[in-house]
């Protein structure tokens, strides 16, 4: 399983203007570093959480279906709203798109993942690497949806980063681990 970015989110879950706030900066000349450490942020954010934090696409690379008939096709990078298509290449070679009415959407857990129809069976698949491919749209509708404790790391994260900018400073720069724990609650972990 691999996952490519098809279409990166066109929002962040902070302003420019509230990272400016919590910094206490109040001119224009440092906005470009503040936009940079904002998406540094969120990125870094969704690499510790495994969550996608803005509304976003991605693919998920399969080698081939389940194998059996009631398995599911676990979604990660939650929350995910829409499967956008499945398609896969069939034995002879040829790109086939699987029905939209063969399967669902159950994006009610933790972990979203994508159910077969009733009756229905997963088709077979060329025996050959990513086969099989499913288009994702994820993450949170929009910045007041992303929970509150994401946004304050990501705003610690951005006041460190901003005040220690450079690799080696004079006097000890220690981490700030104490402000990790407020991830624990959103992150996905595999079973």
């Amino acid at each position: 399983m691999r996952f490519l970015l098809i279409t990166a989110p066109t929002a962040e879950p902070v302003t420019t203007a509230e990272a400016k706030a919590h910094l206490r900066v109040e001119d224009t000349a440092s906005d470009t570093l503040i936009a940079a450490l904002i998406t540094a942020a969120r990125e870094q954010a969704e690499h510790e959480t495994g969550r996608a934090l803005m509304v976003q696409t991605w693919d998920l690379l399969l080698d081939d279906f389940p194998s059996d008939s009631d398995s599911v096709i676990a979604l990660a990078k939650p929350p995910v709203s829409a499967i956008t298509h499945i398609k896969y290449t069939d034995a002879a070679g040829a790109l086939q798109t699987f029905a939209a009415t063969d399967y669902s959407l159950d994006a009610s857990g933790l972990l979203p993942r994508v159910l077969l129809g009733y009756d229905k069976s997963w088709p077979s698949v060329r025996a050959q690497q990513n086969a099989v491919l499913i288009r994702i749209v994820c993450g949170y509708a929009n910045a007041a949806a992303v929970p509150g404790a994401i946004k304050q790391w990501m705003l610690l994260n951005i006041g460190h980063w901003f005040e220690n900018r450079e690799s080696a400073a004079d006097g000890k720069r220690e981490p700030m681990p104490f402000i990790n724990g407020l991830l624990d609650p959103y992150r996905m972990y595999q079973l």
